[in-house]
C-alpha cells in the first residue's frame, strides 16, 4: 500500500503535490547525505510517483516537473530517482502485453535526464532503456565500449616499478637458476639472488615466481630448490598466494590451456617436503568434491545403461546403438585434483595421496590414466629389489632397474617377500583393474609370487603336469587376493593379450579347482560390475561375441575361431557363458563351436570347464520338459557339448566329476547324462548298444576279435582322451565313489527322486542310471590294468555288506577281478607243483578248477546272507556264485567269427595291390601288419578254446552240487522259480550280452545233464504268461529281455524243427524227464525212455509256448497302458527272427498292431512308429510261417516220402480199376449215385456236428477273443499240452487239487482288467453260441425236409429204371 492516499494522487495539482513534497521533506530531514540510507518511505514515494506516470494516471509533464523540483531541492535525490527508474525498467520488462507502459517510461526518462547527470544515468540504467529513451544512439556500440572499459579497469595487470626494474636482472636470474646446479650450493645461490634484487631493483615476488618456474623445469633438482625456497621465503603466505594465483588462472582458462604437469609436480614436492601443507593447496583446486562425486555417479550410470542396451534387441541402426559407447572429450583433462594426485604418486607421497582419495571417489580417480600410470611406477620402484632377487629369469637377461633419487621420500622398498605386504600390496589393491595400463608390472608380480610359492619355471603349462599343494604356503592367500583383485580384472581390459593370460595360468593352475572356480565366479560377476570401465568392457565383449556367433557356421569355422580366440583372451567367462546359452537352444552349433575354440589359451579352457558346471547348476532351469516325460533339450545339448569338448581339448575333468558326485549324493540322477556323454566320447564306449547278431557273437570273443568284428574297443583318436579321463579318476580317487553312487542311485530313482514324476520319465532315468553304470564300469575294466582294478575296487563281500549294492551290480563290478584272481591262483599252484610238466591236460584242467574253487569259496560264503534263506532249499550258493561270476567269454567260442575275420585278413593282402595310393614300402608294411594280426587272432582263438575247456571242466565238477533234491516234482517247480527270480531274469535284463549269456547258461545246464534241473519246466515257466514280466521292464530292459526270449526261442526252435537234433540233445536227458522221482539220479536205471518227452509231444508243447506268448502280448497290446504297449512292441521287434512262426498267431498279432496304429496315430507318436516298424518286419517274415497243423506235423524223410508215393500210386490204380468196373456195370451207376447223395447228406450232418464240437472245444481251451483262430488243435495230446494245468503256474495246483487256494484280497490292476474283459467275452460267446444253435437247428430242419422229398423222388426213379431194365431183359431173352 502507498504512503499517499488515492485522493492525494487524484487531486495532484490542488493538494496532492504539496502533500507529496511535505512527505519527502520529512524523510530527508536529518539525512542530508541520502546515499546509503535505508529509509524505505522515501523510495516508496518516488516509486509511486514514477509508476503514476508509467500507468498514465498522471501526466508526464507533472511527473517530470516534480522530479526536477526534488533534484533542485536536494542534489543527492538524483541517486534515489535513478535507482527507482532502474527498478521500474526491470518490472516493465517482466510484464507481458503492456508495451504502452514501456513507452511511457522511456518518455519520462528522456525528459528527466535534463535534471540528472549524464554519467549517472549511463552508469545506473540498462542499455536497452538508454536506447529506447534516445540517450544513447547506438546501444550495441556503447555496450562494447563499456565492456572494454571494465576489462581495462578491473582485469588488465597493472605494471609497477617498470621504470626502476631492469630486464637484465631477470635475465641474469634465469641464467643462474637454470645452470648445472650440481656444483652450486644453495647458500651461494641465495646470495646471488639477493645481490641481483638489490642491484637491479627486482620485485621479490617476481623473483619467487621465476624460482618456481625454474623448479618446474628441473624437478630432479628438488633438493636444491627446496632448500633455496626455505631460505628465501620469510613465510609461506606469499608462496600460497602465488600458487593460488597460478592454479586459479588455469582453472578459469579451462578451455584454452590445461594446468601443466610440472606445476603439479612442484606443488607435490613442496607438500611432501612440508614447505606447504595439503590443506593450503587443496581448497584452490577444481573441480569441487561434490562435482567429482556427480561425475563418478554419472559415468557409472552411463556405463550401466550402455550394458543394458547391449543385452536387449534393438531395431536402431549401429550408429545409434553405439552412440553411448563412443568417447567424448576428456572432462578430466584439466582436473587439478587428479593432476595433484598423480604428482603425489610420482614423488612417492603415498600418505598425502590417500588423504585426497578419502574425499573423492577412489575408483573414479584411480581409473584416470595418469594416476594409474603414476601408481604403477611407484609400485615398480617399491618392488624393484625383491623382483631382481626372485624373478627366476636367466642371468643373461638384462632387467630394467627403477631407481629412486637420493633424498626423495618414497615408501621403503621391499627387499624380501615378506616386505611386499607392507606397502606394495595395499597399493596394488588400490590400483586394482587399472594395472592393465602396465602389463610389465603384472608379469613382475606373477613371477615374484611363483617364486614365493615354490613353482618352478616350465616350458609349457599343460594340464598333464601334476599340480602342487600350495594351501600351506604363507604366500598362497596373497596370490589368491592379487589374482582376484588385480590380475584377472586387468586381463579383462587388455586387448587380446594371450601372453598375460598364459602367465596368469602358470600361477593359478597350481590352485585347487575349487579355488580357481571361485576366482572365475567373482571375476565374471562382482568384479565386472564394480567399475564403469569394466562394465563398458563387458558390454563391448557381448557385442563382439554376438556378432561372431551370428556369423558362425561349418564353412567359416577357421575364420570365426580366430576371432573367438582373440576375444577370449580377455574375458573368457563372459564369452563362454553366452556360447553355452546358445548351445542349449540350438544343438546344430555344437560342432562349429567345438571346432572353433581350438585357438584359445589354457586359461580359457579352464574357464570353459567352470562355465559348463555353472550352467549345469542353474537353479532357474527346469531339467525336464513341460510334459514331464523326458529330459529337457538344454541339458541334453549341454551333455553332448561336454563330451565333444572334453574329448578334443585338454580340459581338467576334476570339477565336473566332483560336481556329478555331489549331485548323486543329493539324489539328482539327471546329471548322469553328462557322465554318459563324457565316457562315450572320451572313452569310446557306448552306454547302450543296439548290437547286431554278429556283434553279439563277437563280444563273446577275445579283445582282438572285439576290435576287428565288434568295434567295441577304443578308436585311435580316443586313446589320449581316455587316458586323461582315467588319470583324473585315479588321481582324485573318484572312480570308486562314482561307481558306488551310481550303483546306489537306481533305487533312489524309483523310490525317492521321482515320486511325483511321470512313469515314462522314471523309466528313462532308471535306464540312464543303469546304462551309465555299466558304461562306466566297462570303461574302468577296459582302461585299468587287472592289478589296478583289483586294488581300487572293493571286494565283493564289502560291496554287498558295507555299501549295500544290489547283487547283480556287485557281481558286475567284481566280475573282472575273478578271472584275474583265478589265473593268479592257478599260476601259484603251477609254480608250487614241481611235476607240472609231466601232468596231463585233464590234470591241469582239474588244477584250474581247484584254483577257481579256492577263489570262489569266500565269495560263496559272502553271498549267503544277502539272499533269502528259502532259496538255499533249492539252489546252492555255489551255483549262484558260478552263474553270476561267469561271462559269455567263459562259455562260448565264436569260431565262425574267428574264421571269418581270419579269412578276411588272408584275403586282404591281395587287395593291397589294387590300392594305387600305397607305394611298395607302405604296402609291404601293411601286409606285415595284417599277417601279424591274423596270427594274433589265431593265437587268441586257441587260448579262448583252452579257457572254455577249463571252465567246462570246472562246471562238470560242480554241477552235481548245484540243485538240491527235495520232493520230486514240487522241488523242481520251486527250483525253477528261484532260478528265474534270482538268476535268469535279473541277468537277462542287465545288458544285451548278459541276456545272451543267461540263455546260453540254461543250455549249458541242460547239456551237462545237471541233476534236479528240468529244462522243460524252465522253458515253460519262461514262456508262459510273460505279461507281468513285460510290464515290469523299462524300455531298455524290455529290449534286453526280448533278446533273452529270442535266444531261448531259438534253442526251442532248433530242437523243434529237427528230430535228429532233438534225439541227440534232449531225448534221455534229465531236463526232459516227466515222471519225477526223488530217489532217481541222472543215471538211475529206473528212469526209462518213456519217462521223457518224445519229439511229437515236445512239438505240441512248443505250440503251447507260442500260443502263451501271443496271448500275453495281446493282453499287453490291448491294455491301453503306455508302458505295456511299448514293452510289448519292443519285445516283438526283438524276437521277430524266431516269432511268430504260426500263421494264425501272426494274423492275430497283426490285427492288434493295426488297432494300436489306429488308436495311437494322433496320441502317442512313439508307439505309432514302433507299431508301424513291427508291421513292416512282420510282413517280410510271412514267407517262413506255417499253418497250425503243419507246425505240429513232423516233416517226412526221403524213405517216408517214397513209401507215401508208392501208396498213392496204388490207390490211383485201384481207383482206375473201380472206374472201369463202374463203366461195365452201367446198370448199377444210378444206384451208386443215389447212395452217394445219401452219404453226402450224412457227411454234411457229420461236418456240422464236428464244427459244433470244435467250437465247443475252442471255447473251453481258450480265453482270448480269437479262440477260433489261435486255439490249440483238437487232438487229445494237443489239448493236454494246452491245458492250463500244464503251465508253470499249475503244477502246484495239480499237486494241491484237494486244497482250495485262498485268493488275495487285493487284485492287481491288470488282473481286474483281465477279469472284466473275460466276463464280457463270455457273455458275447454265449450270445454267439445261442445264435449259432438256433441257425443250426433251422438249417437241419430244412435239410431234413429236403431229404425226404429227394428220397421219394429217388424211389420213383429207381422203380422206373427197374421197370425199364426188366423190359429190356425180357426183350433180350426174346
Amino acid at each position: 500500500m502507498g504512503v499517499l492516499s488515492e485522493e492525494a494522487w487524484t487531486d495532484w495539482e490542488k493538494t496532492g503535490k504539496q502533500e507529496f513534497l511535505k512527505e519527502v521533506k520529512e524523510c530527508t530531514i536529518g539525512n542530508k547525505g541520502l546515499l546509503g540510507t535505508a529509509d524505505s518511505t522515501l523510495d516508496r514515494l518516488i516509486y509511486d510517483l514514477i509508476w503514476q506516470g508509467i500507468r498514465g494516471q498522471m501526466r508526464r509533464d507533472l511527473v517530470v516537473s516534480c522530479v526536477g523540483e526534488l533534484v533542485s531541492n536536494n542534489t543527492q535525490m538524483a541517486n534515489v530517482i535513478v535507482d527507482v527508474i532502474a527498478l521500474a525498467d526491470v518490472e516493465t520488462q517482466v510484464e507481458d502485453g503492456k508495451k504502452d507502459d514501456r513507452k511511457r517510461l522511456a518518455d519520462i526518462v528522456k525528459e528527466v535526464t535534463r535534471f540528472l547527470s549524464d554519467s549517472l544515468v549511463k552508469e545506473r540504467l540498462e542499455f536497452d532503456l538508454l536506447g529506447d529513451s534516445g540517450i544513447v544512439k547506438n546501444p550495441k556500440k556503447f555496450f562494447n565500449t563499456v565492456i572494454k572499459l571494465k576489462t581495462k579497469l578491473f582485469y588488465k595487470q597493472q605494471k609497477f616499478n617498470l621504470f626502476r626494474e631492469e630486464s637484465e636482472g631477470y635475465a641474469k636470474l634465469i641464467t643462474e637458476l637454470n645452470q648445472d646446479l650440481s656444483s652450486v650450493s644453495k647458500d651461494s645461490m641465495l646470495e646471488i639472488i639477493k645481490s641481483l634484487i638489490g642491484y637491479f631493483n627486482l620485485d621479490p615476488n617476481r623473483v619467487l615466481d621465476i624460482i618456481l618456474e625454474s623448479f618446474e623445469c628441473q624437478p630432479n633438482e628438488f633438493q636444491f630448490f627446496v632448500g633455496l625456497l626455505r631460505e628465501f621465503l620469510p613465510d609461506r603466505e606469499t608462496l600460497k598466494e602465488l600458487l593460488h594465483f597460478k592454479f586459479s588462472a588455469f582453472k578459469e582458462n579451462n578451455e584454452d590451456e590445461n594446468t601443466p604437469e610440472s606445476l603439479y609436480l612442484v606443488t607435490a614436492l613442496l607438500i611432501q617436503h612440508e614447505i606447504l601443507t595439503l590443506q593450503d593447496v587443496y581448497p584452490w583446486l577444481g573441480p569441487s568434491d561434490d562435482e567429482m562425486m556427480t561425475r563418478a555417479g554419472k559415468e557409472m550410470a552411463v556405463a550401466k545403461e550402455y550394458l543394458r542396451k547391449m543385452n536387449i534387441v534393438s531395431t536402431k541402426g549401429n550408429d545409434e546403438d553405439n552412440k553411448d559407447g563412443s568417447k567424448d572429450k576428456d572432462i578430466n583433462a584439466n582436473n587439478q585434483k587428479i593432476g595433484l594426485l598423480a604428482a603425489l604418486y610420482k614423488v612417492g607421497g603415498l600418505n598425502y595421496a590417500e588423504e585426497i582419495l578419502k574425499n573423492l571417489p577412489e575408483s573414479y580417480c584411480i581409473s584416470q590414466p595418469k594416476v594409474a600410470l603414476a601408481l604403477c611406477e611407484l609400485i615398480h620402484k617399491t618392488i624393484d629389489p625383491v623382483y631382481h632377487k626372485y624373478n627366476d629369469l636367466c642371468p643373461r637377461i638384462r632387467a630394467r632397474h627403477h631407481e629412486i633419487l637420493p633424498g626423495s621420500r618414497f615408501p621403503p622398498q621391499a627387499h624380501t617377500l615378506e616386505d611386499l605386504s607392507k606397502d606394495a600390496v595395499p597399493m596394488l589393491q588400490t590400483l586394482g583393474a587399472d594395472a592393465h595400463r602396465d602389463p610389465t608390472l603384472i608379469y613382475k608380480l606373477i613371477r615374484i609370487l611363483k617364486t614365493g610359492l615354490g613353482i618352478k619355471r616350465t616350458v609349457n603349462y599343460e594340464v598333464e603336469t601334476k599340480s602342487q599343494d600350495l594351501s600351506g604356503n604363507q604366500f598362497y592367500s596373497l596370490a589368491l587376493t592379487l589374482a582376484n583383485e588385480v590380475f584377472l580384472p586387468s586381463l579383462s581390459l587388455l586387448q587380446s593379450n594371450c601372453c598375460i593370460a598364459e602367465e596368469i595360468w602358470s600361477l593359478i593352475r597350481h590352485f585347487p579347482y575349487a579355488h580357481r572356480y571361485r576366482l572365475y565366479d567373482s571375476w565374471k560377476g562382482e568384479t565386472m560390475l564394480k567399475h564403469p570401465v569394466l562394465i563398458r568392457a563387458k558390454a563391448k565383449t557381448f557385442e563382439s561375441i554376438k556378432r561372431i556367433m551370428k556369423m558362425m557356421s561349418k564353412e567359416n569355422v577357421k575364420h570365426t575361431g580366430r576371432q573367438l580366440g582373440k576375444l577370449s583372451h580377455s574375458s573368457p567367462a563372459l564369452i563362454f557363458s553366452y556360447i553355452i546359452q546358445q548351445i542349449q537352444v540350438a544343438d546344430n552349433l555344437i560342432g562349429p563351436v567345438v571346432d572353433s575354440i581350438k585357438y584359445m589359451s589354457n586359461l580359457s579352457f579352464d574357464v570353459l570347464g567352470f562355465c559348463i558346471i555353472e550352467s549345469l547348476n542353474d537353479p532357474d532351469k527346469n531339467r525336464t520338459k513341460t510334459d514331464g516325460t523326458s529330459i529337457s533339450m538344454w541339458l541334453t545339448n549341454l551333455a553332448v557339448f561336454c563330451g565333444a569338448v572334453f574329448k578334443k581339448y585338454n580340459i581338467e575333468l576334476t570339477g565336473l566329476l566332483q560336481y556329478i558326485a555331489n549331485q548323486l549324493k543329493a539324489k539328482h540322477s539327471l546329471d548322469l547324462l553328462i557322465v554318459k556323454e563324457v565316457v562315450n566320447k572320451m572313452g569310446g564306449i557306448e552306454a547302450f548298444e543296439e548290437m547286431t547278431k554278429e556283434q553279439l557273437e563277437a563280444v563273446s570273443g577275445g579283445e582282438l576279435l572285439r576290435q576287428e568284428a565288434g568295434n567295441f574297443s577304443q578308436v585311435k583318436n580316443t586313446r589320449k582322451s581316455s587316458g586323461r579321463l582315467k588319470d583324473c579318476l585315479m588321481e582324485m580317487n573318484l572312480a570308486v565313489p562314482l561307481v558306488l553312487l551310481m550303483a546306489q542311485q537306481g533305487s533312489c530313482v524309483v523310490y525317492q527322486e521321482t515320486e511325483k514324476d511321470h512313469l515314462k520319465l522314471v523309466g528313462k532315468l532308471f535306464d540312464q542310471c543303469h546304462d551309465t553304470l555299466v558304461q562306466f564300469a566297462t570303461f574302468l575294466a577296459t582302461n585299468l590294468s587287472q592289478d589296478d582294478y583289483s586294488k581300487i575296487m572293493p571286494p565283493l563281500p564289502q560291496l554287498l555288506s558295507e555299501f549295500y549294492v544290489n547283487p547283480d551290480i556287485a557281481f558286475c563290478l567284481a566280475r573282472p577281478m575273478f578271472n584275474h584272481l583265478i589265473s593268479t591262483k592257478f599260476e601259484e599252484l603251477r609254480k608250487a607243483d614241481k611235476h607240472w610238466r609231466g601232468k596231463t591236460s585233464q590234470e591241469k584242467q582239474a588244477k584250474h578248477a581247484e584254483a577257481a574253487r579256492m577263489i570262489m569259496e569266500p565269495l560263496t560264503a559272502a553271498i549267503t546272507p544277502v539272499y533269502p534263506t528259502k532259496i538255499w532249499d533249492d539252489i546252492t550258493p555255489q551255483f549262484l556264485a558260478t552263474f553270476w561270476s561267469l561271462t559269455m567269454y567263459d562259455l562260448y567260442v565264436p569260431e565262425k567269427m574267428y574264421q571269418k575275420k581270419i579269412r578276411e585278413l588272408k584275403d586282404a593282402p591281395a587287395k593291397l595291390h589294387e590300392n594305387k595310393d600305397l607305394n611298395s614300402t607302405r604296402r609291404k608294411k601293411e601286409a606285415e601288419r595284417l599277417n601279424t594280426l591274423m596270427e594274433k587272432l589265431q593265437d587268441e582263438e586257441k587260448r579262448h578254446k583252452e579257457h572254455v575247456e577249463r571252465v567246462m571242466v570246472r562246471l562238470r565238477l560242480e554241477k552235481d552240487q548245484w540243485f538240491l533234491s527235495r520232493s520230486a516234482k514240487t522241488a523242481k517247480n520251486e527250483t525253477i522259480t528261484q532260478l528265474l527270480q534270482f538268476c535268469l531274469f535279473p541277468r537277462s535284463i542287465f545288458t544285451s550280452s548278459d541276456a545272451s549269456y543267461a540263455a546260453k547258461f540254461v543250455t549249458i545246464i541242460h547239456m551237462l545233464k545237471t541233476p534236479n534241473f528240468s529244462t522243460l519246466i524252465c522253458f515253460d515257466r519262461t514262456f508262459c504268461d510273460i505279461t507281468y514280466t513285460v510290464t515290469a521292464c523299462t524300455e531298455n530292459e524290455a529290449s534286453r529281455y526280448g533278446r533273452f526270449l529270442c535266444a531261448m526261442l531259438e534253442t526251442a526252435r532248433r530242437w523243434h524243427k529237427d528230430k535228429d537234433v532233438f534225439e541227440a540233445e534232449c531225448s534221455g536227458y534229465p531236463g526232459f524227464i516227466t515222471k519225477f522221482k526223488a530217489a532217481a539220479g541222472p543215471e538211475d536205471p529206473k528212469a526209462s525212455h518213456t519217462d521223457t518227452v518224445d519229439f511229437e509231444n515236445y512239438r505240441h508243447v512248443c505250440h503251447k509256448w507260442h500260443y502263451k506268448i501271443a496271448k500275453a502280448l495281446v493282453v499287453c497290446l490291448e491294455s491301453k497302458d503306455y508302458v505295456q504297449i511299448r514293452n510289448a512292441l519292443i519285445i516283438l521287434n526283438e524276437i521277430i527272427d524266431q516269432y511268430p512262426l504260426i500263421t494264425n498267431l501272426a494274423s492275430v498279432l497283426e490285427k492288434r498292431i493295426e488297432r494300436v496304429c489306429d488308436e495311437e496315430k494322433e496320441k502317442r507318436k512313439d508307439l505309432y512308429i514302433k507299431a508301424r516298424s513291427y508291421q513292416g518286419k512282420l510282413s517280410i517274415c510271412k514267407s517262413r510261417m506255417v499253418n497250425e497243423r503243419d507246425f505240429h506235423q513232423m516233416r517226412k524223410g526221403k524213405a517216408d516220402a517214397e513209401e507215401e508215393k508208392e501208396v498213392k500210386e496204388k490207390e490211383k490204380e485201384k481207383e482206375k480199376e473201380k472206374k472201369s468196373e463202374s463203366r461195365e456195370r452201367g446198370s448199377k451207376s444210378r444206384d451208386r449215385e443215389s447212395k452217394s447223395r445219401d452219404r453226402e447228406s450224412k457227411s454234411k450232418d457229420r461236418e456240422s456236428n464236428s464244427r459244433d464240437r470244435e467250437s465247443k472245444s475252442r471255447e473251453r481251451g481258450s480265453e482270448s477273443k480269437e479262440r477260433t483262430e489261435m486255439g490249440p488243435p483238437a487232438s487229445r495230446d494237443s489239448r493236454k499240452s494246452a491245458d492250463p494245468g500244464d503251465s508253470d503256474r499249475d503244477f502246484k495246483r495239480k499237486r494241491d487239487s484237494n486244497k482250495e487256494k485262498a485268493k488275495s484280497p487285493v487284485l492287481d490292476r491288470l488282473e481286474k482288467k483281465e477279469n472284466l474283459r473275460k466276463e464280457k467275452e463270455k457273455e458275447k460267446l454265449r450270445k454267439e453260441k445261442d445264435e449259432k444253435d438256433s441257425t443250426r437247428k433251422e438249417r437241419k430242419r430244412d435239410r431234413e425236409g429236403v431229404s425226404e422229398v429227394e428220397v421219394k423222388k429217388r424211389k420213383e426213379d429207381d422203380d422206373a429204371t427197374a421197370k425199364q431194365n426188366g423190359e429190356g431183359k425180357r426183350k433180350s431173352r426174346r
